[in-house]
């Protein structure tokens, strides 16, 4: 497979973003590799860092229809949204509110300082695509990847990372959920699921993380070291409590 190719989509939906926030759309992405760095080419996150909610915008009901998120999860409603945006789906216009998860931006525009970094959702792009639009204000993410890209396996979208025509080696995906990476899950970086507490720091707390991480030459060393103390101190904190 050649260096700089990506999945090829299936939707007209998806498209790639360019550094100058210019969106293209065609039937094959490709990633140029814009850095010739000596550590990782791709830094491949699908961030889990909003929540979203669905509800109709339609006077002659009162029901609610909350999207399926990634891989069955559903957001629960948002009463202090950072933005609303309007969705059509089945014929029906839709208000998903997104509640962005503390400290997202800063990461986001640090992590775009590191690596290539690219949005690979289980997400639909109807409604994936216009979020990424705003939560995204500074183009970090140089190609968006949604629902289409997953490869359907045991009842869960996985995001497989051989496909991207990446060295295995230099990528790294972050997810809030291990279904999602269940093919490579020594290239993961596990996240904890974020729904509505706005004294969280995960995201603050990863980065001098991954500031050391993009020094390396491979990632799988490091990430076992890390996996390692998670788990460790998951297991400790549980006995103590």
């Amino acid at each position: 497979m050649d260096s700089t190719s990506i999945i090829t989509q299936v939707s007209k939906e998806d498209e790639i973003i360019s550094s100058s926030q210019e969106k293209v759309s065609q039937s094959s992405l490709s990633l140029k590799k814009q850095r010739s760095r000596s550590f990782f080419n791709s830094f491949l996150c699908c961030f889990r860092d909003y929540n979203v909610d669905t509800a109709t915008c339609n006077s002659n009901t009162n029901a609610q229809i909350p999207p399926v998120e990634e891989n069955g999860s559903i957001a629960k409603p948002i009463n202090n949204a950072d933005f609303i945006v309007p969705v059509e789906i089945d014929g029906t216009v839709h208000q998903v509110y997104v509640l962005k998860r503390p400290h997202v931006d800063l990461f986001l525009q640090r992590m775009g300082q590191l690596f290539e970094c690219v949005l690979f959702t289980a997400s639909l792009a109807k409604y994936a695509d216009p979020v990424a639009d705003l939560l995204d204000r500074w183009g970090v993410f140089r190609a968006r990847l949604f629902r289409e890209s997953c490869v359907f396996h045991r009842g869960n979208y996985v995001k497989d990372l051989s496909r991207l025509g990446r060295e295995l080696s230099k990528v790294i995906i972050v997810d809030n959920s291990p279904a999602s990476y269940i093919f490579h899950p020594e290239n993961a970086v596990p996240v904890q699921s974020w729904f509505d507490d706005m004294s969280d720091t995960e995201l603050f707390d990863l980065i001098p993380f991954f500031e050391g991480l993009s020094k390396e030459e491979e990632v799988y060393t490091v990430l076992q070291n890390f996996r390692g103390r998670r788990s460790s101190s998951s297991e400790w904190e549980l006995e103590e409590e």
